[in-house]
């Protein structure tokens, strides 16, 4: 072999040595990522409380357990009638129905029951009541007022109005309450009240009407105590007023 042939065959050689070199795997170092830990999670934030609403007020009761409602401005109680004997022809009056006539007592038989029942005729509303003669007195039904106790009335016509510093509603509860009361004092408290001198403020609609209702009502008592006509009765009654 010649020293030519010598030299390519050494430099195959080194490059066979290299090619191996390139060939042996190089070992990567991989990195591990870095995991960073995750922070702990709030807990959430509760809801703020509503304010509790305040308990609603217990409704009065009355007899039976039974709930009431609101409560109304109180009336006066119906006086009860003193116990007395009624009689044919009588004129009597009737808290809710006013004045009238004792047409007759009888004994009737009413679902088995033997009752005895006071007829009474109330002309103007052409109108016939009967009331039981145990029942009478519970249910206010008494004779005309005397005269001494008209006087008493008169007295109070006369008197300054005592107006309550309400709301109307609740004013015109007291007024009809008084009148179907049937004392004849309570009803000229309204009378009193609610009427108008010249040169006064002109009453509402509604109290025109309890007025007019509670006068009506006052003088049918007065005429029948007097034996004179219901339109004289009003117009001694308003001279009355007029009076003070």
């Amino acid at each position: 072999m010649s020293e030519k042939q010598k030299t390519m065959a050494a430099k195959k050689a080194v490059k066979l040595d290299d090619l191996a070199t390139d060939a042996t795997p190089k070992t990567k170092t991989t990195e591990k990522p870095t995991v960073k830990a995750a922070k702990p999670a709030k807990p959430p934030e509760a809801a703020p409380e509503e304010p509790k609403a305040a308990a609603p007020a217990p409704a009065p009761v009355i007899h039976g357990g039974v709930p009431a409602g609101p409560m109304r401005p109180m009336a006066p109680p119906r006086a009860m009638a003193k116990a007395e004997i009624f009689v044919d022809g009588d004129y009597v009056v009737y808290p809710t129905h006013g004045v009238g006539k004792v047409e007759r007592i009888a004994t009737e038989e009413i679902a088995g029951h033997t009752l005895e029942l006071i007829h009474i005729t109330f002309d103007e509303n052409r109108m016939t009541l009967r009331v039981p003669t145990t029942k009478a007195r519970t249910a206010g039904l008494r004779k005309l007022a005397s005269r001494k106790q008209f006087d008493d009335v008169l007295a109070v016509l006369k008197g300054r109005a005592r107006i309550k510093r309400t709301m109307w509603s609740r004013r015109a509860q007291e007024y009809e309450a008084k009148i179907n009361s049937g004392d004849p004092a309570a009803i000229a408290e309204v009378v009193r009240d609610l009427h108008r001198n010249a040169g006064q403020p002109d009453q509402s609609f509604s109290e025109r009407q309890i007025y007019e209702s509670a006068l009506d009502r006052l003088a049918a008592e007065y005429a029948a105590l007097e034996k004179i006509d219901k339109p004289t009765a009003i117009e001694r009654l308003i001279a009355h007023l007029k009076s003070e």
